[in-house]
């Protein structure tokens, strides 16, 4: 099998400095006493949802390099099936997937799961960083950034 070329569109951060380096700020703010390797499982959720392929070869390295395994990498578009992941991963990752697909809405039930993992300061910060991986998602996948180029 012979693997498709897909050209990049643009650069988006040569393109538009300014707005890079401000999502980038957010990030930065997102992640602030969040755990590491949670962050990296829910910017992979979130960019498997959204077939971010650079996002998701970008924070599958991440992930390894912050000590996560492989299984539970590997699983993870899979996590409601998969034994692999604590409560409040499974709370932080049903979050994920709700605010990644606003239109369905986020349900009390999934807010309120995500209050029992999570004190408000916290939950601040991960619904930051669930939002703001899905700006880089709607960036990466409009502009085709490539993956493996970081």
């Amino acid at each position: 099998m012979t693997a498709v070329e897909i050209a990049q569109r643009m650069n988006f951060a040569t393109a538009a400095p300014a707005v890079f380096k401000a999502v980038f700020a957010l990030d930065t703010a997102a992640r602030q006493g969040l755990d590491p390797v949670l962050v990296e499982l829910v910017q992979i959720r979130a960019s498997q949802i959204n077939r971010c392929a650079y996002c998701i070869d970008y924070h599958t390295g991440d992930a390894r390099k912050a000590g996560e395994s492989e299984d539970r990498i590997y699983q993870l578009s899979a996590w409601e099936e998969s034994s692999l992941y604590t409560a409040k991963e499974r709370a932080a990752l049903a979050l994920t997937e709700a605010v990644t697909r606003l239109p369905e809405g986020v349900s009390d039930e999934v807010y309120d799961e995500a209050t029992r993992h999570f004190e408000e300061q916290e939950l601040a910060r991960l619904i930051a960083l669930i939002f703001t991986v899905n700006a880089w998602n709607r960036m990466n996948v409009t502009t085709r950034k490539t993956p493996g180029t970081r």
